[in-house]
């Protein structure tokens, strides 16, 4: 299907032409002049979309501010306006399918796999590339803010107090941001984007959902955000029960309590924008977040201690605020905020919102269970939990980068009830973020020590912490292709916008697991025990989510995905062993990283290879075509 607009079914266009062969229509020579000037709108918008990760003007228009248009002088009849909504929608569509030796070809130059058009998956490739630089700036910042803390406040009890307050934004962000506002927000943005390409010009669809939701959002948050200010003695009691100095953490848990309501609507403005097939905007906002508790922290920590951190994660809020505001409001109407809503949001009710919401609260509570049962342990513990997980997690982020790029496509597909692209696409997502995560792992387990002493050894942070943070970094990456998988296979149980209770009852039975083998274990193996406990509830939840999606949302071949699977965890385990054997052998930590980073990749790909793993044989044959082209 091209997305050009055509002449409705049985009919010719006027003077009597034919169609020709090519993309379109050939136009009678009379009304040429006039043809080019209704495609002149489309194909600038074409233009825009190409360019959509890194565009933040504005694409789209309510259908009341958008013209009929006219070809040959004629206006056009419904099958034209569906016609050019396709050719304004958030994501291009499918161009004409070529022929012969270029149709072949087609498939690999959109760098999607089978079935992507290549205008679609070269769109995908660069929204993916600016999402993933943009968050790997926001994960080095995440470091940078990481080794400030620990450079000023080390181990101790003041960076354990600030972690017990930052229990409040790291339950905000996977709430309000990453998990379920996102689960929520793209299937119905993505309806409402579908409603308004389909033709319905009796209102903004668009309009409609922001009217109805976002007031009450704001409504609910703030609240939430003044609840959890008064309540944060209690909030304290709760997370870290015999905590030491918990005067302190009182007061960091109410500096960070407005990362409630800033985090949600950082959350609303991101799916909103995603469904639109903006991602600069969205990528960015943890860049400015950690930006804000950097510059802070620096300014203020002679004055407050470590009082300043908190301080900086409710500047960092208002800061992702700030960078998505201009972006959203060019894309979104704003008037009808100011009117009551006369309907209910679609796809919006309590049987939608209520799953979604549980399984993301527990996914988030994992953290919560770490700290409960590391708070009676000696000074630190918290802390080394911390440091261990927010570096390990790293390849999970990055490897979820692609399913982030493409769950709109996901949710839109389903919405247009195309439900084999939408198998293919999460079949395609899953093995790409398997094979990410997985390298990943290797990296994580093979050069732990060095990684811990390049990042964080200096100042309070001694080298007992180093191998404490290191050890129980290895036993947490056992659970990293757990993560990835939660991840990667919650978006399409919920981009049917459908109420299903799938998705949370698997995450409670993993935080089952989770909460029994940490009882059990936390008094002889100590924080090493905690970290093995998440490993396991989480890989049980990966395991049940990827066994019922094929017969409760996308249709995906289960074993054909375990098996792909399976042939990259072999080759992890290559290149673990390799970097176990290497590490010690190249000198400076420095140094035996960059080694480590030249050595992994390879031989996990050429494990991979040898296995014949579908992503192995794609990369390294992009790279020989790189190679011979550049030759």
């Amino acid at each position: 299907m091209t997305d050009e607009p055509g002449p409705a079914p049985g009919r010719r266009p006027p003077g009597g032409a034919s169609l020709a062969p090519g993309r379109h229509a050939a136009p009678p020579a009379d009304d040429a002049a006039g043809a080019a000037r209704a495609l002149a709108p489309e194909r600038a918008t074409r233009a825009s979309i190409a360019d959509g990760a890194a565009d933040d003007r504005p694409s789209h228009e309510g259908p009341e501010q958008r013209p009929a248009v006219a070809v040959g002088g004629k206006p056009r009849g419904a099958s034209a306006r569906r016609g050019h909504g396709a050719a304004t929608g958030a994501f291009p569509r499918a161009a004409a399918p070529a022929r012969g030796r270029h149709a072949r070809r087609g498939g690999r130059a959109g760098g999607a796999g089978r079935g992507t058009p290549p205008v679609l998956g070269r769109f995908l490739v660069r929204a993916a590339a600016v999402t993933a630089g943009l968050t790997a700036a926001g994960s080095v910042l995440g470091l940078v803010r990481d080794q400030t803390i620990a450079h000023f406040f080390g181990a101790g009890v003041e960076s354990d107090a600030f972690l017990i307050a930052w229990t409040v934004p790291e339950m905000a962000s996977t709430l309000l941001i990453e998990d379920a506002m996102a689960l929520l927000l793209v299937p119905a943005f993505s309806h409402a984007l579908a409603r308004r390409t389909a033709g319905d010009r009796s209102a903004d669809p668009v309009g409609e959902l922001v009217s109805a939701t976002f007031p009450r959002l704001f409504a609910l948050l703030t609240c939430a955000a003044g609840l959890l200010l008064i309540g944060a003695p209690l909030v304290v009691r709760v997370l870290a029960p015999g905590f030491g100095d918990p005067a302190l953490a009182v007061d960091c848990t109410r500096m960070t309590a407005l990362t409630v309501l800033t985090f949600g609507v950082t959350g609303y403005f991101s799916a909103a924008l995603r469904a639109h097939g903006s991602f600069l905007r969205p990528a960015s906002v943890y860049v400015a977040y950690n930006a804000g508790i950097i510059a802070t922290t620096l300014a203020l920590h002679s004055v407050w201690g470590v009082r300043a951190a908190a301080a900086g994660v409710a500047v960092g809020g208002l800061l992702m605020v700030a960078v998505q505001l201009p972006a959203f409001a060019r894309r979104v109407t704003l008037r009808p905020l100011v009117r009551r809503a006369r309907s209910r949001a679609p796809l919006l009710g309590a049987a939608v919102l209520a799953p979604v919401v549980l399984f993301a609260v527990s996914r988030q509570s994992q953290v919560l269970v770490e700290r409960f049962l590391a708070a009676p342990l000696p000074a630190g513990a918290i802390s080394h939990l911390n440091y261990a997980q927010k570096v390990a997690q790293m390849p999970m982020v990055l490897s979820l980068m692609v399913c982030t790029v493409t769950f709109p496509v996901v949710a839109k597909a389903m919405a247009e009830g195309d439900r084999d692209r939408a198998r293919r696409r999460v079949e395609q997502d899953l093995a790409m973020a398997g094979a990410t995560v997985l390298l990943g792992t290797a990296m994580v387990v093979g050069y732990a020590p060095q990684i811990i002493e390049v990042l964080f050894q200096r100042g309070a942070f001694d080298a007992r912490d180093t191998e404490a943070t290191a050890t129980v970094m290895r036993v947490y990456a056992a659970g990293l292709l757990g993560h990835c998988l939660v991840g990667a296979l919650g978006r399409p149980f919920f981009s049917s916008g459908r109420p299903t209770w799938f998705p949370a009852a698997a995450m409670a039975a993993g935080l089952a697991v989770t909460v029994a083998a940490g009882a059990v274990t936390v008094g002889t193996f100590g924080v090493h025990g905690i970290a093995a406990a998440n490993a396991a509830g989480i890989s049980t939840t990966a395991l049940l989510l990827l066994c019922g999606l094929g017969s409760r949302g996308v249709a995906i071949q289960v074993r054909s995905v375990g098996g792909r699977i399976g042939r990259l965890t072999v080759a992890a385990a290559a290149a673990t062993a390799a970097g176990l054997l290497a590490a010690p052998l190249t000198g400076g930590p420095l140094r035996s990283l960059a080694a480590g980073c030249l050595l992994l990749p390879a031989v996990f790909l050429l494990t991979a290879r040898a296995l014949r793993a579908p992503e192995a044989v794609h990369l390294l044959g992009l790279a020989r075509r790189r190679l011979l082209h550049d030759h």
